[in-house]
């Protein structure tokens, strides 16, 4: 795969946002562009001038791994830019391993996990931010979602850009908006031969203005843990923490099992009862029930 645009992007983005100030570097004279030289970061990753501009350029796959960790201290990466880096690196060096695809489904047995979790909201994304799997409270946190989809595969990243309810959903909803996509460059990074991952990008970035301005910023993501608030349109505010794991066996896959839960004790643990119980009264409702009567 010729993934070069993509590195040139990324690099001259990581180099834009440093200063000579911030690395040590003395400063004569005015600048046209933002951020570091090109011989600038050659110098602090101890490089030459072409050998950095010629990586810059995409030249990514000869290089040893302990030059490009000079590279990635000289711009200042973080754990999970570092780690964008390596798969970018990776996905440009040649490679007869078969393309993989985009899960759409777990496991039986995962699906059994989540299902015996009544206490907390759990949900299975995949890099595309579909929402594979999920247990009832993950269904009922997530409902404007799955209400959104009309059908389709439950998506956040569509319900977050395409939807105005997101804005009420999600407490700060430019913050989610940011994770969202940081999440997606990571993905995109991780498996370049993703077509769904690919052809959700170019559909929001057709219809989406705050897609498009942050997909082009690059900024990558690690979410294992955190906390996030919604409003719910049910049960109002949840104040959740939540902790993000890869599903080992289907790491491949980009699945990950993300846990949401409330304090015990707390008003969110009581509206995550609530939720739970809405939820359970929803599943038993029959469909005739929620349509209105002929005449109205």
């Amino acid at each position: 795969m010729d993934n070069r645009a993509e590195i040139t992007d990324f690099l001259a983005t990581r180099r834009a946002r440093l200063t000579p100030e911030q690395v040590g570097l003395p400063t004569s004279g005015r600048r046209r562009v933002p951020g570091l030289r090109r011989e600038e970061v050659a110098v602090l990753a101890g490089v030459s001038t072409d050998w950095y501009t010629r990586l810059e350029r995409g030249h990514i796959a000869e290089v040893s791994d302990d030059v490009l960790a000079s590279v990635c201290r000289a711009l200042r990466l973080d754990e999970a830019e570092r780690s964008h880096l390596d798969d970018l690196a990776r996905a440009a060096r040649p490679s007869r391993a078969p393309r993989r695809r985009a899960s759409q489904r777990v496991r039986p047995s995962v699906q059994w996990m989540l299902d015996a979790m009544t206490g907390a909201a759990a949900i299975v994304p995949n890099g595309s931010m579909d929402l594979v799997a999920a247990n009832a409270l993950g269904r009922a946190l997530y409902s404007p979602v799955y209400e959104f989809a009309a059908g389709r595969t439950a998506n956040i990243a569509r319900f977050q850009f395409l939807d105005p309810r997101a804005r009420d959903f999600h407490e700060d909803w430019p913050a989610a908006l940011s994770t969202t996509v940081a999440i997606m460059r990571t993905a995109a990074g991780r498996d370049p031969h993703n077509r769904a991952l690919t052809d959700l990008v170019g559909e929001l970035a057709t219809r989406s203005e705050e897609f498009r301005s942050r997909w082009a910023g690059h900024d990558v993501r690690l979410h294992h843990t955190g906390a996030k608030t919604f409003v719910h349109p049910v049960v109002g505010r949840l104040d959740l923490a939540f902790d993000s794991i890869a599903l080992p066996t289907d790491e491949l896959w980009g699945l990950n099992l993300t846990v949401y839960t409330g304090e015990p004790g707390s008003p969110t643990a009581d509206a995550l009862s609530v939720l739970a119980s809405w939820a359970a009264t929803e599943a038993g409702r029959p469909v005739e029930d929620s349509e209105e009567p002929a005449g109205r």
